[in-house]
């Protein structure tokens, strides 16, 4: 009876181990998890990036000369030059 019961005792520990990598904390459902939410906040981060990019060069823009400034003047306050004549087109 001792021949078959340590083989058996050593089977039932390595099912028990086995159970706990796949199935347990830690396991494979908690590892695809984390690979999901990995890819995720790398996309947000390309964007973010991307974003931070844009607003670079913006103050870049605005720090450099009075272009960018007159620019933004023109398209978000409608200022014109005295002298010039405002053309709008509807679309």
């Amino acid at each position: 009876m001792g021949r078959r019961f340590v083989p058996a005792l050593l089977l039932v520990l390595l099912l028990l181990l086995q159970a706990q990598l796949w199935l347990g904390k830690g396991g494979l459902p908690a590892v695809s998890k984390l690979d999901t939410e990995l890819k995720s906040q790398t996309q947000s981060n390309e964007a973010a990036k991307l974003r931070n990019a844009q607003i670079n060069a913006e103050v870049t823009d605005l720090k450099e000369g009075m272009g960018m400034v007159e620019e933004r003047a023109r398209q978000e306050l409608g200022m014109v030059k005295p002298g010039e004549i405002l053309v709008q087109i509807a679309k």
